[in-house]
């Protein structure tokens, strides 16, 4: 009779990501971990279609940590054929393949308790949350950054455009597009884009956190 009142009982990679995030607080920006993230997927629908690789890497303290990166391919549920000549994941391919579940389960405890970054952030983290929730979870707790919007809040052209590509931000900061379209070779290529763009903001003004999220989250009303 007292099964109600019992406390729902999550996994323990799930239990540790919410207790590390519970009362953290971010100070120095130098201090903070960033972990850059990309997902290759079999199409844009949130429901009908399913990740086929997570791709990350870190940057702490204005440098990208190519030791600290995380990539994981997922067994193919779903399988479109026409995304293929874009992603060139195959669902019979060479790369190792893991369930869904346990995909997620090693990007959670990999991301820890860093600050997720992300171009099209809302894209990525839904697909994430949309699988967590397939896994009867609740929505990622880390706070997220966006590329775009932090372009947006910085530029000097095109202010009255919405969103701005991956290409694009590769040509207007001069970075290059090795591996474009793997998840973990888009992911370095963000985290290139996302040290030039808080470089850029940090010239006119005080460079930390609490600022970049607000940027996020005014452009996104």
């Amino acid at each position: 009779m007292f099964d109600f009142f019992k406390r729902k009982k999550y996994p323990e990679f799930w239990e540790n990501h919410i207790e590390k995030l519970k009362n953290i607080k971010y100070s120095n920006f130098e201090s903070i971990r960033f972990v850059v993230l990309d997902t290759e997927t079999t199409g844009f629908s949130y429901e009908g279609d399913r990740m086929l690789c997570i791709g990350a890497v870190a940057i702490k303290n204005n440098k990208i940590l190519v030791s600290d990166s995380f990539e994981v391919y997922i067994k193919q549920e779903v399988f479109n054929k026409d995304t293929v000549k874009i992603h060139g994941i195959r669902k019979n391919g060479n790369e190792i393949k893991v369930s869904e579940e346990e995909a997620l389960r090693q990007f959670i405890d990999y991301l820890d308790d860093a600050v997720i970054v992300a171009h099209h952030t809302v894209f990525d983290i839904t697909m994430i949350n949309v699988a967590l929730k397939r896994m009867n979870l609740g929505s990622i707790k880390s706070k997220q950054l966006d590329t775009n919007y932090i372009h947006k809040k910085i530029a000097t052209q095109d202010k009255s455009k919405k969103i701005f590509s991956l290409d694009e931000l590769c040509d207007i900061y001069n970075v290059k597009k090795h591996d474009r379209h793997t998840a973990l070779g888009d992911a370095l290529i963000t985290a290139y884009i996302f040290l030039k763009l808080t470089i850029k903001y940090q010239k006119n003004n005080t460079l930390n956190l609490h600022d970049l999220i607000k940027t996020n989250y005014y452009l996104n009303k």
